[in-house]
């Protein structure tokens, strides 16, 4: 039976800006529950990343019923864990974290939450030929969405070229050989003129990091473009390409639906994912913070 009162946070750096304790608190009252969210940031208690652990087994011993998890921390909390659901295991990332009878069981939301942005922003985009910029965290959780969505083959572009061949690596082992492969950023323009589309999971772009993260003379109209940064929704990325006439699906979607995926997580209730998304827009257009 679900209870009606819930004590849940965000452990990571930098995250004094977050939306995530808005749009949980939100959606709580709409649907007549008590939630606290409440912020970890590590950079303000002046602690490392490896603390990770400590503040989970603090949080769970003060009746925490779960916590999101972000920068830096996605990975180095998956060894204090006592069980991984299967996507966050095959990602090697956990950004959820539910406390279930004494266990910490931990989740990825991140891959469910672009997923379904894709599949109600750009519902008809061909997905043969993927190019995706940036092999980090959000860039893991972006390409094994793809994948589990049918692209035929994504193509992972980073400025660090061995981050882009440990994730085609890893998504090959997962989906089949020949689904991933990585490639330098000088090989993007002969990559972009035969793809179909192009994902951006990089910081550039995001009000702290503000430029493009490839040359505009790049773009073309035959390209879909999607974005994983929401702040500002409008990224000069997306911009640039809608006057072009791309397709384009901007990075509020991402956040709302992993966040509505969390809240189903904590709390055993079917949030409004819409809603949330309508939160999240009004709540970025609001505050031109960084994410």
């Amino acid at each position: 039976m679900p209870k009606d009162s819930y004590l849940v946070g965000l452990i990571g750096s930098g995250i004094g800006p977050s939306l995530s304790p808005a749009l949980h608190e939100r959606e709580a009252d709409r649907q007549g529950l008590r939630l606290l969210y409440r912020l970890i940031d590590i950079d303000t208690l002046g602690v490392p990343p490896e603390a990770v652990g400590d503040l989970l087994r603090a949080a769970r011993d003060l009746g925490f019923d779960g916590l999101n998890i972000t920068h830096p921390c996605k990975q180095l909390v998956l060894e204090h864990l006592d069980a991984l659901a299967p996507q966050a295991e095959a990602l090697g990332a956990v950004n959820t974290v539910v406390f279930e009878d004494g266990r910490a069981v931990g989740h990825n939301t991140d891959v469910t939450g672009f997923a379904a942005s894709f599949a109600r922003g750009l519902p008809d985009a061909p997905l043969e030929r993927v190019v995706q910029l940036g092999a980090g965290g959000a860039g893991a959780a972006v390409a094994h969405a793809l994948l589990t969505l049918g692209a035929g083959r994504v193509t992972v572009v980073d400025a660090l070229p061995e981050r882009a061949a440990a994730l085609a690596d890893s998504l090959n082992r997962t989906f089949g050989q020949g689904r991933a492969a990585a490639a330098p950023p000088d090989r993007q323009a002969d990559l972009l003129a035969h793809a179909d589309g192009i994902v951006h999971a990089t910081p550039t772009g995001m009000a702290a990091h503000p430029g493009l993260p490839l040359p505009a003379e790049l773009l073309h109209p035959g390209l879909w473009v999607a974005e994983v940064v929401y702040r500002p929704l409008e990224t000069e990325l997306l911009r640039i390409a809608r006057a072009l006439g791309c397709a384009t699906l901007d990075g509020g979607g991402m956040a709302a639906f992993q966040a509505a995926d969390a809240f189903r997580l904590f709390t055993g209730r079917e949030p409004d994912a819409p809603r949330m998304l309508a939160d999240l827009t009004r709540l970025a257009e609001a505050v031109g913070a960084p994410h």
